[in-house]
């Protein structure tokens, strides 16, 4: 595809996620802007549009795809409807940057790619982690020798039941609906887990869980353990639960080599901790505002060939395969 000097962007799905997390990035960004947004809802659509000064909106995704002012799209939607988004935008000749996880199948990702490969129109994921400074320190200090040759890695999060799940007054809460999110909080959130372990030691050649409803608030899993192993040897295990009480709430993704450990958090961005012979250290770090501001820049970049995107249709795609692997026994009809 024809390198674009100046991209200018349309969002379909303009809901919470691009309220500060990643909306505001494509305006701040160089040789970037917003131009449109689409959303189901006309009245929502044009509240987004008039907070965020962005020039149209859309209650139609078609009609968004087609403007010939839009040249990339980014698909902000719930992931049963990713694959069928990104297509029609490639198709349309546009570049697709698309949520996580990637769909809500590993069938769906190989869709999009097929498109992606058919057309030659570049597909990227909305992994950010990959471009956080926490994130990126971890890569550091492996890449250095800090931890001499990397062993083990050991996921572990634990969060309490989130009110939307048994409270009949709530909104209803898609991440928690297989039908649209693919399993239930697991795919939402491990997704993000699996890519960074992707990005630091590539493909997890296998993975086999158990996924098991325990707590009975809805229907997608909500407890799952998994062991998987990466193409380089490396071994890892984790463990998941949605339900526990706030008193047991943990969020660590732990690395252990020859000569030492490091462990950061996913999700509450606290330091990363390194333990080794010689001591501990704690690195403290400072997101964006958006925190997927980073991850926006190098996209844009990519789209203007000036370098190549971290987090790819292709990368993002291995992380639903392993997903989908580590769950497949709890949905099986």
């Amino acid at each position: 595809m024809t390198k674009l000097e100046n991209i200018a962007w349309g969002i379909i799905g303009c809901g919470d996620v691009t309220e500060l997390k990643s909306g505001p990035a494509f305006q701040k960004t160089e040789h970037s802007k917003l131009v449109a947004v689409m959303r189901r809802n006309a009245e929502k659509a044009a509240d987004y549009a008039k907070r965020h000064g962005v020039p149209k909106w859309y209650s139609d995704a078609d009609q968004l795809i087609n403007d010939p002012v839009i040249n990339a799209i980014y698909v902000a939607t719930p992931p049963d409807s990713h694959a069928e988004y990104a297509i029609k935008s490639m198709r349309a000749g546009k570049p697709v940057y698309v949520e996580k996880p990637m769909a809500t199948s590993y069938a769906e990702c190989r869709e999009m790619l097929r498109v992606s490969e058919e057309t030659g129109v570049p597909l990227n994921v909305a992994y950010y982690r990959r471009t956080l400074p926490a994130f990126l320190k971890v890569e550091e200090l492996i890449e250095t020798d800090v931890l001499g040759k990397v062993l083990t890695v050991a996921i572990t999060l634990h969060q309490a039941n989130k009110k939307q799940a048994n409270d009949p007054n709530a909104e209803p809460n898609w991440r928690i609906d297989p039908q649209i999110a693919g399993a239930g909080l697991f795919f939402d959130l491990a997704s993000h887990q699996f890519d960074y372990l992707d990005y630091l030691f590539g493909p997890i050649t296998k993975a086999q869980g158990v996924a098991s409803n325990l707590a009975g608030l809805y229907e997608a899993e909500d407890t799952v353990s998994a062991s998987f192993e990466f193409a380089n040897g490396i071994c890892g295990t984790g463990n998941w639960c949605f339900v526990v009480d706030q008193a047991a709430e943990k969020d660590t993704i732990e690395i252990t080599g020859t000569k030492g450990k490091v462990s950061l958090s996913c999700f509450s961005h606290g330091p990363v901790e390194l333990a080794t012979a010689a001591g501990k250290e704690h690195f403290k770090f400072s997101n964006p505002e958006n925190i997927s501001h980073y991850l926006v820049k190098n996209v844009v970049q990519s789209l203007r060939g000036e370098r190549t995107c971290v987090s790819t249709g292709k990368s993002a795609a291995r992380t639903n395969k392993v997903l989908e692997e580590i769950v497949k026994n709890y949905y099986k009809p």
